[in-house]
């Protein structure tokens, strides 16, 4: 979402880079710049000008223009201010240590509020809680459905029922969840095509109903401002606590991500980085804003390379890696990794200077393309696995023909391996430069 922004504010820094001194009128420049990309990528205009200004005032300071180094003092003053503008800290939501913690989600229809609910189950589960989702959109027969089943599908429970009173519904579910020893529950409440007093009324009737330890408020990043038009509204009648950030997977512009906290003044606690039902993460803003401008997010990497990785064939293939043995079924065990965490596009933003590295943007896959490697790779005898330049064509055209794929598809794994073997080729020759091993996140070594 945010490749725009952040391929405008590195161009800005390398124009300061490439300074040995700034002056005020290079910091004025630089200034503009950074204004107009936050305003294309839809930042509220307020929060840009400010955002500016605070910039502005410590880059003109005596401390950088006496700097040795000043463009880069520039780029630490806008990470530092950009970070301040998403949150400065990580804002958790804190469960309290009553039984069942009550969770409320709120939000516009169409915003993903209902699977943003299964995704929070599912993310709580994994912290070791006991949720219970609880299907009160009773306008939309359709959102009961799909709660269903996602709770299926996740093996989570949902309380539903056939009546027209929301509030009720609500109650009830909270009951049900005491008695089924569940220390978890959250509401989905209903959504509407725009803010309605109806929903508002609804809203704060549950809320007044369950009280909630927190309520949450699902936004879609992609809808811009909108999305904090919308915050403001619930803000005032139902006063959440935080934010849940969906779709910034997105190909939008994103700027309701950047402005959100501070014309708020609520905290974002999750963002939603996918469709799967494992794509809701914690928002750290010191990482978002490192993102942002291309810096990278190797703690994030690593912390996804370990829930990923299975340590020990992981080390078998590291291993085979530097005997210079990997093989077509490495390829198709780390590719596995790879859709685990999110697919190779999650994993390069993550990476700082991923851009850099030659053929890196060409070998991106999604898990249509990952099911294909599987069948060809599936196809292939052991000895074409292990020796791929044994693949002639009279071999490859009947590889396609038993993964039901074309010959094309089979010559574009092979040059797919080829090309991940030469990046870490590439990574072996950089990381042995300064001494060590891969330069890359335990686990991860050959997934890319």
């Amino acid at each position: 979402m945010f490749d725009n922004l952040t391929q405008r504010l590195q161009d800005v820094f390398a124009n300061l880079t490439g300074k040995g001194r700034l002056s005020e009128a290079d910091v004025d420049e630089a200034m503009r710049q950074i204004r107009l990309a936050l305003l294309e990528a839809d930042v509220n205009f307020k929060v840009v000008k400010s955002f500016v200004a605070a910039v502005r005032e410590r880059a003109v300071g005596t401390d950088v223009m006496s700097s040795l180094t000043p463009g880069q003092t520039v780029i630490k003053i806008v990470l530092e201010e950009l970070t301040t503008l998403l949150g400065t800290t990580e804002a958790r939501m804190v469960l309290s240590s009553r039984m069942p913690n009550v969770l409320l989600v709120v939000g516009l229809q169409g915003s993903g509020k209902t699977t943003a609910t299964a995704k929070l189950a599912n993310h709580l589960r994994k912290q070791g809680k006991r949720p219970l989702m609880v299907a009160c959109d009773i306008y939309r027969p359709a959102a009961i459905e799909q709660l269903k089943t996602l709770g299926r599908e996740l093996d989570i429970p949902v309380h539903a029922e056939n009546g027209d009173d929301a509030v009720t519904i609500a109650e009830n579910g909270v009951r049900q969840a005491i008695a089924d020893m569940r220390d978890v529950v959250i509401i989905d409440t209903a959504g509407r095509l725009h803010i309605d007093e109806q929903m508002m009324e609804e809203a704060v009737a549950i809320k007044q109903a369950v009280k909630p330890d927190q309520v949450l408020m699902v936004l879609d990043a992609m809808t811009g401002q909108d999305a904090v038009n919308s915050a403001n509204a619930f803000a005032e009648r139902v006063q959440f606590d935080g934010v849940i950030l969906t779709k910034l997977d997105g190909d939008a512009r994103g700027g309701s991500a950047l402005s959100v906290r501070e014309v708020t003044g609520k905290p974002i606690f999750f963002a939603s980085l996918g469709e799967k039902l494992d794509t809701l993460e914690p928002f750290y803003p010191d990482r978002m804003a490192k993102r942002i401008l291309g810096m990278g997010d190797v703690v994030s990497l690593i912390e996804k390379a370990q829930e990923a990785a299975d340590t020990e064939v992981t080390e078998e293939m590291a291993e085979r890696l530097r005997k210079a043995e990997f093989t077509l079924e490495d390829f198709q065990t780390q590719m596995e990794q790879v859709r685990k965490m999110g697919g190779l596009s999650s994993i390069v933003g993550m990476l700082p200077g991923a851009g850099q590295l030659k053929g890196l943007k060409d070998m991106d896959v999604d898990d249509g393309q990952l099911d294909r490697i599987n069948a060809i790779i599936n196809s292939m005898t052991l000895q074409e696995r292990r020796k791929p330049k044994v693949l002639n064509g009279q071999r490859r055209e009947r590889i396609a023909n038993g993964s039901g794929t074309s010959v094309t598809e089979v010559n574009q794994l092979i040059k797919q391996f080829t090309q991940a073997k030469k990046l870490m080729k590439q990574m072996q020759k950089q990381q042995g430069k300064r001494g060590g091993g891969f330069g890359m996140p335990p686990g991860l070594g050959p997934s890319v």
